[in-house]
């Protein structure tokens, strides 16, 4: 396994590879969660990139970027032994060239959930998958359908601007009482992890009454917002139910596959989580 710091010396050593790169951007600090993205690319690529970057774009407040989870010791070790190829490690300066003015911007699907509390944040975050992508030049790129709202921004991304990446979405992978996983996890004290078990709980809630042929969409909503429980220490920024292409919200009954998603806080930690409904 090879640590690589450089833009050129990464896309170098891609170009050279003659078979099907496989590519899974993260922040680091990783968790079961990302295993399961490096497993499954490792098992259907010939060779594996992954980068380690905290991205500080996607971050409305330095605060929160200097205080997100870092365990590059650790993240080098998982990666060493799953069989990830290369380690990209760059420093802003190798992402970002001096004097960057180019801004990537997704005037609905950047603006709606997530980025109505979080402005910006997914210009963040199509701004650094864009140069990631151009980058490590991969054939394939790996994300989780826990950032169903981010998965969709650079599917977008990628389709819109004629891009050769396949962007691959894998299963969200949750602790056995239903939590998903997440580096943020880590800030949750012992009271609040077990509160914040609610979140999945209503949405497992509402999608077992999907199931049974519940199709309101406010009724869905509703379920998930009844389960919540203990409004001191969880603030629901949104319960969201919309189409699961376009993130149009829902109004009347569900009629197509739709993604339920909810946003919180619990205590001072951000949390999201999802399910599609499938009809």
């Amino acid at each position: 396994m090879l640590t690589i710091g450089t833009s050129l010396e990464i896309r170098t050593l891609s170009r050279e590879c003659s078979g099907v790169m496989g590519f899974v951007p993260t922040m680091g600090a990783l968790h079961e969660g990302h295993i399961s993205l490096l497993k499954r690319a490792r098992s259907e690529c010939d060779y594996l990139t992954v980068s380690i970057y905290v991205n500080p774009t996607q971050f409305e407040e330095q605060q929160a970027h200097a205080s997100y989870p870092r365990d590059l010791k650790n993240d080098l070790e998982l990666c060493n032994e799953i069989g990830v190829d290369f380690v990209f490690t760059p420093n802003n300066s190798e992402i970002y060239a001096k004097n960057d003015e180019t801004i990537v911007t997704l005037p609905y699907l950047g603006t709606v959930l997530e980025g109505v509390s979080r402005p910006g944040h997914f210009a963040g975050v199509a701004g650094v998958v864009l140069r990631l992508l151009n980058i490590v030049d991969a054939d394939k790129a790996y994300f989780g359908a826990k950032d169903a709202q981010q998965i969709r921004v650079i599917k977008r991304l990628v389709k819109d601007l004629h891009m050769n990446t396949a962007i691959i979405e894998c299963p969200t992978v949750r602790t056995s009482d239903g939590l998903a996983l997440s580096s943020r996890n880590v800030f949750l004290s012992a009271h609040e992890r077990i509160q914040a078990l609610s979140l999945s709980a209503g949405l497992f809630k509402a999608e077992q009454a999907f199931q049974i042929g519940e199709r309101s969409a406010r009724q869905l909503r509703r379920l998930v917002r009844s389960t919540i429980v203990d409004q001191d220490i969880i603030s629901i920024d949104y319960v969201s139910l919309a189409d699961s292409e376009t993130l149009a919200e829902l109004t009347g009954d569900v009629q197509n596959d739709a993604l339920l998603s909810i946003g919180a806080m619990v205590g001072s930690t951000r949390l999201i989580d999802n399910v599609v409904l499938v009809v």
